[in-house]
């Protein structure tokens, strides 16, 4: 299946209250202990039960069974789709998708989050790892392009639609999107973080 993703969202404090030689384990754990399921068809929050544990949750995404090429995918679209958007809608959207996963745009003149650098400091295997003063920016860029998506059927489908390859249909496209924002929304309203570990 190639790479793959399972994101988090997770009280940073007490990540980095455990030892940097046990943080990768941690996050291990929480993916794939009590909130994991092995459903192709899972869908949404998982969240834990055991006292104490109430530090993290997992996000599973539509229609993606754990692949990273969905999210490569739709930012493949999105390169054929972008220049053909309105200039406000695809500002918010080019900043909200490189901060997260399609990462790269900042070679494109005019796109890209203009969010620091930061690599991540875990000795963590992490395709994602968003610090949670970060979130609350993406979070507003989400905002700004949520109410948008509809104006992107009538152009994805002239420019962007493929019958190859995933995220072939413009709803395809929004549910990542939409589904992308859940994430990022309840990570602002707790104050945490974000981690897509490498799996």
């Amino acid at each position: 299946m190639g790479v793959g993703i399972e994101v988090l969202i997770v009280d940073w404090p007490r990540v980095e209250a455990t030892k940097p030689s046990a943080r990768e384990e941690l996050l291990i754990d929480a993916a794939f202990g009590e909130v994991y399921s092995d459903d192709l068809f899972e869908h949404g929050w998982s969240w834990p039960t055991r006292p104490g544990e109430d530090w993290y949750a997992r996000y599973a995404f539509r229609d993606t069974i754990g692949s990273y090429k969905p999210h490569f995918w739709a930012g493949h679209r999105w390169e054929h789709l972008r220049d053909v958007v309105e200039p406000q809608a695809r500002e918010a959207l080019d900043r909200f998708s490189d901060a997260l996963f399609w990462h790269g745009m900042a070679d494109t003149p005019g796109a890209g989050s203009p969010l620091p650098e930061r690599p991540c400091t875990w000795d963590a295997d992490v395709l994602l790892w968003c610090p949670p003063d970060q979130v609350p920016l993406i979070a507003g860029w989400w905002r700004r392009a949520r109410p948008r998506l509809e104006e992107l059927r009538e152009p994805f489908d002239r420019h962007a639609a493929e019958p190859h390859g995933w995220i072939n249909t413009f709803d395809e496209f929004a549910r990542l999107l939409i589904d992308w924002g859940e994430v990022v929304d309840t990570a602002e309203r707790r104050g945490w973080g974000i981690v897509g570990l490498r799996c």
